[in-house]
């Protein structure tokens, strides 16, 4: 009989970010470099088309059935916080229809700094910033680049281009998160692209170890919809129903 402690499903690790700062490029990168040891699996979302998951299937990185998407219909932080019931229901029937997956990688649509992954949803989350989008967007904090289990600053192959300090980001981004982890990227970049593969291997063996223990980020900023009231979103409060992880 298996150790209680040690998770019998996959690894399900959320990628958040701003539009356009590269994350199904990122969960690309991951697929090509542990495609051939782990048994993988992604769930994409938008709000209303599926071009993130036409986008993985078309690049090859896995079997397109393996890519599966979720077309939100609303703000992309519902669908990955506020309410997880369909992001939640594609990854159990993807994990259904590839018994076993070693890892399920969930993007989330493009958000602003402030979107987080219910851990209800994930096991582990990380967030991206990329330099095109202004060296200094690392230091303006907020739950995603404070406390996802991982930062990372993307696309640094353009920074001379753009006028950006990576090493001046990769700092501030250090400060802002107090230490935690942070990993400056570049998918044309072997050596950053191997510390990518070494922590998603890393944060599996700590999944299947027991050892490591899905956290909220923090609750969502608050915000306006286009109703023009402020809304503030307390998962625990507002879902009081309970998602296993078991």
């Amino acid at each position: 009989m298996p150790d209680p402690v040690t998770p019998t499903r996959s690894l399900r690790l959320g990628v958040a970010g701003p539009v356009g700062t590269g994350k199904s490029s990122l969960i690309a990168t991951v697929c090509r470099a542990l495609a051939g040891e782990l048994r993988l699996g992604v769930i994409t979302n938008d709000i209303y088309t599926d071009e993130d998951a036409r986008f993985l299937r078309s690049a090859g990185v896995l079997d397109p059935e393996r890519i599966r998407a979720v077309e939100t219909g609303a703000c992309p932080h519902t669908a990955i916080r506020d309410d997880v019931t369909a992001n939640l229901a594609a990854v159990e029937q993807l994990e259904a229809d590839f018994d076993p997956l070693d890892v399920v990688l969930v993007e989330s649509g493009g958000d602003n700094l402030t979107a987080t992954f219910s851990p209800a949803l994930v096991d582990a989350q990380l967030f991206v910033l990329d330099v095109a989008g202004g060296g200094d967007v690392a230091r303006k904090g907020g739950p995603g680049i404070g406390r996802a289990d991982l930062l990372v600053v993307n696309k640094i192959d353009l920074a001379p281009y753009v006028g950006v300090d990576v090493e001046q980001m990769v700092a501030d981004a250090l400060e802002a998160r107090e230490g935690r982890p942070v990993l400056a990227l570049s998918r044309s970049d072997e050596a950053s692209v191997q510390e990518l593969r070494a922590w998603v291997l890393s944060m599996l063996a700590a999944h299947r170890g027991g050892t490591h223990e899905p956290q909220d980020p923090g609750p969502m900023a608050p915000h306006f919809h286009a109703d023009g009231e402020e809304h503030t979103h307390d998962h625990d409060h507002e879902h009081p129903h309970e998602h296993s992880h078991a």
